[in-house]
C-alpha cells in the first residue's frame, strides 16, 4: 500500500516514509492510494486470533514495506502490558455494548494506537539511523498516551502542547509529573485549536521541519489511524462470535464514536471501506458540535477560540477537526482540487458548504451524528450506573447518549469507550455521588511535582524553544 496527499502534492510514499512525515509536504494529510480489501473468508479466518495477532494481520495491509515478522514482534510488544482481554466488550442493556479501549497505561483509548506507534517509530528510526522530535497538541489524552509510549526512547524527543486550564486534574498530573529527559510539556494560553494551529504552522514550514527533524503523533499521523482501525475488526469478530456461522457473512453492526478531531471515527471509516460490515458510524459531539452541524447540514463552520466551550468532556473541546480533510477527500471523489477549493472557502469565508452532498453522508458513507450536553452526560452516567452497575467517563457518556437515538432492532450498537472514569472523578461524583477510589500509585502521581512550561500562543517563542531543545 502506498500513500498520497489529500492535496495532491506528494509522490506516493511507503508506510514508513509517511510515518515520519506526519503532515504531508504540501500541507495535506496522507491517505492510502487504495484501501486493501478484506473478504468474508479472511475475516472468518481471523476469528481465533489474539488482539496482538489480529493487529499484525490488519497492520500488515497498511505497512507493506515492513517485514511481517517485525510487525508480529512489535504488536506483541505494544500490547504486552495490557490485560489478557485487551479489548473487552460489555453490554449495558438497551441494545448497546461498550467496546473497552482504556486498558492501557494511561487509561484512555489513545493507548491502543500509541503503544504500537512507539514501537514502529523506534523501529523505523533505527533502520534509517535518524532521530525525530515529536511536536504534538493534545486536548487531554493524546499527550499522556504519546509520552508514556515514547518516554525514555533514545532517538525520539516529545514536545507536547496543551491548553492551559482546559484538562482535568488527572490528565494534567499524568503528563506534567513525568521526569523523563526526552519529554517536555508546554501549556499554551488558549484552547486546543490554538495548540493544533501551532503544530500545523511549524509542520508546514518544510525547511524548519527538516532542519529540526520534526514529526507528529496526533491523529494527523496515518500510523495512528491504521492502528485504531484494528479494534473495529476485533469488535465485529467478538460480537459475531454469538451469531450462527451461516449468518455471519455480512452481519452488520453500528458504532458510535465520541469525536473531537475526527480521527477515531475515521479509523472506523477505513475499516468499513476495507470490508468490516458496518451499517452506521454515529458521531457523538459535545457542546463543541461543529462536526455534528456539518453532518446534519453539510456546512462546516469552525468556531473561534473564544467560542470553543470548556466542557466536562474536555478531550472533545475541539472546533477544527484535522481529520475531516481525509473524509472530504473521499467526498469529492478523491480529487485534490476539490479539497483545495473547500479549504480556500474555509480560509476566505470561514466555512465551506457541502449542502448538496449532505444526503450522501448517511446513504453512501453511513455516517450520522448527534450532540450531547453536560446535563445529558450526567443523566447518562447516572442511568448506566443504576441500570447496568457500570461507571462510564463523560466522553463515553456522550457516546451512549447519542447512540440511544440510533439503536435499531437486530443491529448491535457498539459504543467506543474513551477513558476510565477515574480520569474525570469530579464529574462522576457530580453525576452519581460516588467518590472514586484512587490506587496508591495514582495518589502518588496526583501529589507529585509537576513540570510544565507556560507559553503564550506565540509561534516565534515555540520555534525558539524547539531550536533549543531538539535532538539532532
Amino acid at each position: 500500500m502506498q500513500y498520497i496527499s489529500t492535496r495532491g502534492g506528494m509522490q506516493p510514499q511507503s508506510f514508513s516514509e509517511t510515518l515520519l512525515e506526519g503532515l504531508a509536504p504540501d500541507g495535506g494529510l496522507a491517505i492510502p492510494e487504495t484501501l486493501s480489501q478484506v473478504g468474508a473468508e479472511t475475516l472468518e479466518s481471523w476469528r481465533g486470533l489474539t488482539y496482538p495477532e489480529l493487529a499484525a494481520e490488519v497492520l500488515a495491509l497498511f505497512a507493506t514495506d515492513i517485514p511481517r515478522e517485525d510487525l508480529d514482534r512489535m504488536t506483541a510488544a505494544a500490547y504486552a502490558d495490557f490485560p489478557d482481554d485487551v479489548v473487552p466488550l460489555r453490554s449495558i442493556g438497551d441494545g448497546i455494548t461498550l467496546v473497552g479501549l482504556s486498558e492501557g497505561p494511561t487509561l484512555a483509548f489513545k493507548d491502543m494506537a500509541m503503544q504500537f506507534l512507539g514501537q514502529v517509530l523506534e523501529y523505523v528510526l533505527e533502520k534509517q539511523d535518524r532521530v525525530l522530535n515529536i511536536i504534538g497538541a493534545t486536548s487531554g489524552d493524546t499527550g499522556s498516551a504519546a509520552e508514556y509510549a515514547l518516554r525514555g526512547k533514545d532517538r525520539i524527543s516529545v514536545i507536547m502542547l496543551s491548553p492551559q486550564g482546559r484538562m482535568s486534574p488527572f490528565q494534567r498530573a499524568q503528563m506534567y509529573t513525568l521526569q523523563d529527559a526526552n519529554v517536555r510539556n508546554i501549556a499554551v494560553s488558549g484552547v486546543f485549536d490554538d495548540c493544533q494551529n501551532l503544530v500545523k504552522k511549524l509542520s508546514g514550514d518544510l525547511d524548519f521541519k527538516r532542519a529540526q527533524n520534526l514529526g507528529a503523533v496526533n491523529s494527523i499521523n496515518l500510523g495512528r489511524i491504521a492502528a485504531q482501525s484494528v479494534y473495529y475488526f476485533w469488535a465485529w469478530l467478538r460480537v459475531t462470535d454469538a451469531v450462527e456461522p451461516q449468518f455471519r457473512r455480512g452481519f452488520e453492526v453500528s458504532f458510535t464514536v465520541p469525536s473531537g478531531n475526527f480521527g477515531n471515527i475515521l479509523s472506523g471509516f477505513f475499516a468499513k471501506g476495507m470490508g468490516v460490515p458496518i451499517r452506521r458510524l454515529v458521531l457523538a459531539a459535545n457542546e463543541n458540535n461543529v462536526l455534528d452541524e456539518f453532518f446534519r447540514t453539510g456546512v462546516y463552520r469552525p468556531r473561534s477560540a473564544a467560542d470553543t466551550h470548556a466542557t466536562s468532556s474536555p478531550s472533545m473541546d475541539i472546533s477544527k477537526a484535522s481529520n475531516l480533510e481525509r473524509f472530504i477527500f473521499d467526498l469529492v471523489g478523491r480529487d485534490a482540487s476539490g479539497v483545495a477549493d473547500a479549504w480556500k472557502s474555509l480560509d476566505t469565508d470561514g466555512f465551506f458548504d457541502f449542502t448538496a452532498e449532505q444526503p450522501r453522508f448517511e446513504d453512501e458513507f453511513g455516517i450520522v451524528s448527534g450532540t450531547s450536553t453536560h446535563a445529558d452526560r450526567l443523566a447518562t452516567i447516572r442511568s448506566v450506573y443504576e441500570d447496568a452497575q457500570q461507571i462510564i467517563d463523560p466522553h463515553t457518556a456522550d457516546g451512549v447518549h447519542v447512540a440511544r437515538s440510533f439503536v435499531e432492532q437486530d443491529v448491535p450498537m457498539l459504543v467506543l469507550e474513551t477513558a476510565k472514569p477515574e480520569k474525570f472523578a469530579e464529574t462522576i461524583t457530580e453525576a452519581i455521588g460516588v467518590d472514586l477510589e484512587f490506587s496508591p500509585e495514582v495518589r502518588l502521581m496526583m501529589d507529585a511535582p509537576q513540570h510544565v512550561t507556560e507559553m503564550a500562543d506565540d509561534e516565534a517563542a515555540l520555534r525558539a524553544y524547539i531550536v533549543e531543545h531538539a535532538l539532532r
